[in-house]
């Protein structure tokens, strides 16, 4: 772990990251990419140690209310997050200053921050989002080794939802020969319909491979999955798109699920819900 002063903080769309770099070690970070050009270690953490003051300096000269968004690129409740509480530092000035906030994580220790996140909701809006890949909890510790497990995510869904705040699911990456099963995709939606989340973000049965993030998932295949290396360079070469031959027939099963029990199902219309902001907080507050 190290440190660095941050220029800025928000992106042009209002995203921020803490932290670059991560310790969950899951086996298909995309992250983990060239093209996203770390000069260090993955796993050796940048942190923005003035991230609060730049969140601060941001939105107090914001001439509009907005939705503010952070976990996209590295995830804001990692190890890390429980000594350094930079995560919690900012949901309280976002809070302060009257914004939403739409965050993104695979960690339980998002709960620690229940309180602030109800508060922000009640005051303008908040949605947890969690990723959610694979239903069998053993097979979840292989693909997802540092992270909360499956169910313990769904148990935070399920906590989120009774405190009114709503929630959305990302279904991805799914991996072929992995967990591309009707019965994972199923164990999900089951997970989410009962956890009542608002929508599921799904761009295919698949996933993404580039370079820097090809070769840690290929070194994890041949740890794990012996052989398995050999049948994805067959099938796949080097494609960056790299889709389930049950695509066609899970994809079926979670739209199906979805209008079924009234979950958001396209990429389009979980987007818009994240990014809109209530209309009756758009006025800004002077501080």
């Amino acid at each position: 772990m190290h440190f660095v002063e941050a220029k800025g903080i928000l992106s042009a769309r209002n995203g921020m990251n803490l932290y670059r770099g991560c310790t969950h070690g899951c086996i298909y970070c995309d992250a983990r990419s060239k093209c996203y050009g770390f000069t260090h270690e993955f796993e050796d953490i940048e942190v923005k140690q003035n991230a609060p003051q730049m969140l601060e300096k941001a939105l107090r000269t914001k001439r509009k209310k907005c939705m503010i968004g952070t976990g996209a690129m590295c995830d804001p409740y990692m190890h890390c997050e429980e000594k350094l509480g930079l995560t919690r530092s900012c949901l309280e000035i976002i809070d302060r200053y009257g914004f939403g906030v739409a965050i993104q994580t695979k960690s339980t220790r998002i709960l620690r921050d229940l309180d602030l996140l109800k508060s922000i909701n009640e005051k303008a809006k908040c949605v947890v989002q969690m990723t959610l890949t694979t239903y069998d909890e053993e097979l979840c510790k292989i693909l997802e080794p540092n992270v909360s497990t499956t169910k313990e995510r769904f148990e935070a869904l399920r906590i989120f939802q009774e405190n009114g705040i709503p929630t959305v699911v990302w279904l991805s990456p799914i991996l072929p020969f992995i967990n591309d099963t009707r019965e994972n995709i199923e164990g999900i939606l089951d997970y989410c319909v009962r956890a009542k989340v608002r929508g599921i973000i799904c761009f295919g049965m698949g996933v993404t491979l580039r370079e820097g993030d090809r070769e840690y998932f290929y070194a994890a295949l041949d740890r794990h999955f012996p052989g398995l290396r050999e049948k994805y360079h067959r099938k796949y070469g080097y494609a960056y798109e790299i889709q389930s031959d049950n695509h066609r027939e899970l994809m079926g099963i979670f739209h199906k699920t979805c209008r079924e029990h009234g979950i958001l199902d396209t990429v389009d219309a979980c987007f818009a819900y994240l990014h809109e902001f209530p209309e009756k907080y758009e006025q800004l507050t002077l501080f």
